[in-house]
């Protein structure tokens, strides 16, 4: 009797892995709300640009005012002009965190494993150095970033410290140890220049000197994204952005603090959003100040007070790019797009590649896309699966791209008509 119930039982089972499964009728939903880019109408707005500026410098990331070109000069369709090496480029275990930098008639590089270099604008180098200390091996460098000011290229090592260069022979003039590896972005700004540390602390150092001035700190977070943020300036405030998701803003010459804000949430269902790191370095327009984080908001504040003005559900790994009433970004779902400036809501929005490998079991590694920057009247992107993209600012309709070899690994600058921007293999490429 049992083995006829088990053989029934074994009969009925099979009997139903036999059948047909019913497949619902309907569009499929997506379950993870906020997986995927909100439904926006895309809107052709007019927008009013500065007129285009030929500058012959680009000396800091975008987030101080006063050092941000409004819309450098640049061809309509610009075209690979020439390639040089600088170094090491990406690999599993370093990566290029420094935008290049351009002042004096140089293009200043840092490789993936702290070699600074400068190329001359027809592609030849002038001097390269070694900034790994004697002590330790190149390949442990991790982060860093560059700056020009007061006749001094700064650099921010992975080793942890800060060094002032002879931008001329590549000599170092002064160092001093900020401890913390992955140090931010330094900027230069009234005889005092401010970076973060990797251990989050504020840091204000003599250009001349490298002399501490004053210093301010946050909570460390162990678990954060490698972000080349900078402080942002202006003649009063300096903003420092936290790896714990903590803006502070002192007086830019004594440190006093002056007020805090948290930019906090993230996107229900997915791992990355766990990371609060403020990856959209602070970017100062006006009375305002704006900044993102690295799991899915990006907030526009009062400069003065920091009360929050609005809020919008859209991260960031890299500065906002405010023009004519709008913000300009690349949200951290690989969208780029254009809100209102007023409010935080979209006008369009314009997918990007974003996975490297689309195949549902491969869906992890993701491109990099880097900007956006306003040039040439249009808004410029360079992305990691090798294309620089130019986009209509008032549709996002994309009007043109162009080839990078080993695809991007910095944000694009222009200087002289000329966009730069670094390849992942270790190369300075030049579009004109």
């Amino acid at each position: 009797m049992r083995n006829w119930v088990l053989a029934l039982t074994g009969a009925t089972v099979l009997a139903a892995c036999a059948e047909k499964d019913m497949v619902l009728p309907g569009p499929r939903e997506d379950l993870r709300s906020g997986d995927a880019v909100e439904d926006v109408v895309n809107q052709r707005r007019a927008i009013s640009v500065p007129g285009q500026t030929r500058n012959n410098s680009w000396t800091h990331r975008i987030g101080t005012q006063s050092y941000r070109v409004s819309n450098a000069a640049l061809a309509t369709f610009p075209q690979l002009a020439w390639s040089a090496e600088i170094g090491e480029g990406n690999s599993r275990k370093n990566r290029m965190s420094a935008d290049p930098v351009a002042a004096e008639g140089m293009i200043f590089t840092l490789d993936s494993q702290a070699q600074l270099q400068a190329t001359a604008t027809n592609g030849g180098v002038v001097w390269t150095r070694d900034l790994t200390p004697p002590r330790d091996d190149s390949k442990d460098s991790l982060g860093g970033g560059l700056a020009f000011g007061a006749g001094k290229l700064f650099v921010s090592t992975g080793f942890g410290s800060l060094m002032a260069v002879n931008p001329k022979t590549g000599d170092v003039i002064w160092e001093q140890k900020t401890g913390g590896i992955g140090s931010g972005t330094p900027t230069v700004f009234g005889g005092l220049v401010y970076v973060v540390s990797g251990d989050d602390q504020g840091w204000a150092l003599e250009v001349e000197t490298g002399r501490i001035a004053w210093q301010v700190n946050s909570v460390p977070q162990l678990g954060n994204v490698m972000s080349p943020a900078a402080p942002a300036l202006n003649d009063r405030f300096a903003i420092f952005p936290f790896g714990s998701g903590e803006l502070q803003a002192t007086f830019r010459s004594g440190g006093f603090r002056v007020w805090d804000a948290g930019i906090s949430g993230e996107r229900p269902g997915i791992a990355r959003s766990k990371v609060g790191d403020i990856s959209g370095d602070p970017v100062i327009d006006g009375r305002r100040v704006y900044a993102a984080n690295h799991s899915g908001r990006l907030v526009a504040l009062d400069i003065e007070s920091g009360e929050r003005i609005w809020t919008a559900e859209q991260g960031a790994l890299g500065p906002v790019w405010p023009v004519g009433g709008s913000v300009f970004l690349v949200n951290d779902r690989n969208t780029l797009m254009r809100l209102d400036a007023s409010n935080g809501e979209p006008i369009w929005a314009v997918d990007l590649p974003r996975y490297v490998d689309s195949r549902p079991k491969r869906m992890a590694a993701l491109y990099a896309h880097y900007g956006p920057i306003l040039a040439g009247g249009r808004i410029v992107v360079a992305s990691s699966d090798g294309q620089l993209r130019i986009f209509d600012p008032t549709s996002g309709v994309q009007v043109h791209s162009a080839e990078i070899p080993g695809g991007a690994a910095s944000a694009p600058i222009v200087v002289n008509g000329t966009l730069y921007v670094l390849g992942g293999k270790g190369h300075l490429h030049a579009f004109r």
